[in-house]
């Protein structure tokens, strides 16, 4: 091979390889910026948890861990932003974010600031939601979609827990179990359009079937709910078994973005 056809082989196999990299990055950056959803709500569902006497120890845990991912993956989206839309939906979710964290640092959780945090917590799923979005969109890929779609999986099963543990404080009322219902019945869609996608892998395939197993029990814990009735046992469960689901869908996201 002569001189320059060797030098413009390597030239393109760089580019490859650099093209490969910026696509694996954006996967992680979307799985990052997903995952930020999910602590929205897991951040919530702690601090209900908390303010019944739910699994204390595991609660008080949980929402430092998450307190403390939340604020080092703003950062780290921060970094990642280089297009003016991304960057300036990064800068709303951080904004929103500081109001978030001083209500759930605001002393003992107790029903009367409850709907504060929840109202907080609503506002940085909005932001959260959105970046993700715009990132999904950037990438131009369908692993994307498909670490987008995992990703909300993780959010559904804390969103679900928190709209449960809110109806047993007496907070949501009525709504909370129509609630409830669509985002279960959002939960399953995905499920069945991640089994059906042409990237999904046997390993994915294995994972998905362990969610829908806690998804099972999950579903078994849900229907004790009781609006207005604070049930420590049947609030565990559905505290307990959110965590699970989260755990196999963090994996299978994890597992699209590294396919990107």
């Amino acid at each position: 091979m002569r001189r320059r056809d060797c030098l413009a082989a390597i030239a393109t196999t760089l580019a490859s390889r650099a093209a490969l990299a910026d696509t694996h990055e954006m996967s992680e950056v979307i799985n990052k910026a997903g995952r930020q959803r999910m602590l929205s709500q897991r951040m919530a569902k702690c601090y209900l948890a908390l303010g019944q006497d739910v699994d204390r120890g595991l609660a008080q845990r949980t929402l430092g861990a998450s307190m403390a991912t939340f604020e080092r993956q703003l950062g780290e989206l921060r970094s990642a932003a280089s297009q003016p839309a991304v960057a300036a939906s990064i800068r709303q979710l951080e904004a929103r974010w500081e109001p978030y964290r001083a209500a759930l640092a605001a002393g003992t959780p107790d029903r009367a600031r409850a709907p504060e945090v929840l109202s907080r917590a609503a506002e940085v799923l909005s932001s959260a939601q959105e970046c993700t979005a715009l990132l999904v969109a950037l990438s131009g890929r369908t692993i994307g979609q498909c670490v987008d779609t995992s990703g909300r999986q993780r959010m559904l099963s804390q969103r679900i827990a928190v709209l449960h543990l809110g109806a047993s404080w007496g907070l949501g009322g009525a709504s909370a179990q129509t609630e409830i219902a669509s985002a279960s019945a959002k939960f399953e869609a995905a499920q069945a359009v991640l089994l059906s996608a042409p990237e999904t892998t046997a390993a994915i395939r294995n994972e998905l079937a362990l969610a829908n197993q806690q998804w099972t029990f999950f579903g078994a814990a849900l229907r004790g709910l009781r609006p207005g009735v604070s049930d420590p046992e049947a609030m565990s469960h559905v505290f307990t078994t959110s965590e699970r689901i989260l755990e196999v869908m963090e994996d299978v996201t994890g597992e699209y973005a590294r396919l990107g």
